[in-house]
């Protein structure tokens, strides 16, 4: 009630400024873990990437690279991603892998084009994307679901089934979106 004063009382510490060696060590250990985290998932996303590049069953090992199991998997995805720009096998991977991490993102295309010796990324990326379609394929990737260690804190933090998997399909949807009309519109204005 407005009449009636609340016996509530928050006793706040008094602020100091911070001791420069307890804000090194924290600020270390945070880093550490983050990187000792990300070195994690991008290994482990590069050698599953790698070995469903260089394994088709009963073949084996060693196929060529667009008969692999990932380019098999991936071909059924492009056409889905196509509309936004980028609809090849190897930007699907990229996105499957970004799922993971999306720091693999870039380790994942490393693998698919398999740069050769002499080469950059970069140069084999510029050959195999337009600016237009690399700056598409960048938006998606921005907006859909950050990596897959989030959806178990979504799920935490919502407490349903259900709305986990709406925040996830309306994260890939936004995505889609923006990510078409970035593309289309750019078209549209003669970007390339």
């Amino acid at each position: 009630m407005k009449n009636e004063h609340s016996v509530f009382v928050v006793e706040l510490p008094p602020y100091r400024v911070p001791n420069l060696r307890t804000l090194f060590r924290s600020t270390w250990d945070k880093a550490k873990g983050f990187v000792r985290k990300a070195a994690t998932f991008i290994l482990g996303g590069t050698i599953v990437v790698w070995l469903l590049l260089s394994y088709v069953g009963p073949q084996g090992l060693n196929v060529p690279i667009d008969h692999s199991f990932l380019a098999i998997v991936c071909s059924v995805l492009a056409p889905i991603v196509a509309p936004l720009g980028f609809g090849t096998w190897q930007a699907a991977s990229a996105l499957i892998t970004g799922f993971l991490a999306k720091e693999s993102v870039v380790s994942s295309l490393a693998i698919v084009y398999h740069v050769p010796h002499g080469q950059t990324l970069t140069g084999m990326i510029s050959q195999a994307f337009t600016p237009l379609q690399a700056y598409s394929l960048m938006v998606f990737t921005l907006l859909y679901i950050p990596c897959m260690s989030t959806v178990p804190a979504i799920r935490r933090e919502v407490g349903s089934r259900k709305w986990t998997l709406f925040t996830v399909g309306y994260c890939v949807v936004l995505a889609y979106l923006v990510s078409f009309i970035v593309y289309n519109v750019g078209r549209l204005l003669g970007f390339q």
